[in-house]
């Protein structure tokens, strides 16, 4: 399908981006009180990227066009997502919020979801086949697409004072005060956020491909591109 063809391009470019691109927030004096505020065991990532919404999710620059509510089964419908042909991201936790504010905190990120007109937080927790990695994946559904964008480039200063919850389960969970990486994602009138982790907390050596597993996290975003095709009617 030319839509498959089309995400794997789009997944594609974000991987040249993360390899290219070195992190694009600033960190502030403020964004460490306001982490601090958490204490020093909180989950909260230490590098984020953001990017744009694509041409390719315009159809979607409104909820008013796209008004039916997201479900647990239509973004987690697949229980493990390929990083490698040995290596897999396990589905353990998930969690559909009406509620946005269950989803997240910080002050500052509460209040731009509120004003963005958050009505739906989506959350999957997922654990590596291997033992090795936790990741997370968040879709927010927001009015339209300028609130996205605006949520995504008020994160690359601002995610250290706010950041999504981290799901917990028996089988995997984000170690506190462990390194994480993440990155936001503009949709159309979505915002997807990646967070990616050792179970052990240290950071990423050579061995550790993280673009890989960010790109199979992001495999959640399948559910967005569906929408896409719902509303045009064609999958090119």
């Amino acid at each position: 399908m030319v839509i498959i063809a089309t995400v794997v391009a789009v997944l594609a470019g974000g991987t040249g981006l993360v390899v290219a691109i070195t992190n694009l927030g600033k960190y502030s004096p403020e964004q460490q009180a306001s982490a601090a505020v958490l204490g020093p065991d909180a989950a909260v990532p230490q590098v984020f990227h953001g990017w744009g919404s694509p041409k390719l999710f315009e159809p979607l620059g409104e909820r008013a066009k796209d008004g039916k509510a997201l479900t647990e089964k239509e973004v987690f419908s697949e229980s493990e997502l390929a990083v490698t042909k040995k290596l897999k991201l396990k589905l353990v936790a998930k969690q559909l919020d009406a509620d946005c504010s269950a989803a997240l905190w910080g002050g500052t990120l509460l209040e731009r979801v509120s004003d963005a007109g958050c009505t739906q937080a989506a959350r999957g927790l997922y654990a590596s086949s291997d033992g090795r990695y936790v990741g997370q994946y968040t879709l927010l559904n927001l009015k339209d697409g300028t609130s996205a964008a605006e949520l995504v480039e008020s994160l690359k200063t601002h995610y250290r004072g706010g950041w999504a919850l981290p799901l917990t389960s028996t089988k995997a969970s984000f170690p506190g005060g462990g390194y994480s990486e993440a990155g936001g994602y503009a949709l159309g009138h979505y915002v997807g956020l990646v967070w990616i982790g050792k179970v052990d907390g240290a950071e990423p050596t050579t061995k550790d491909d993280f673009v890989s597993l960010t790109l199979a996290l992001r495999g959640a975003e399948k559910a967005v591109y569906r929408r896409v095709v719902a509303i045009t009617g064609s999958a090119s």
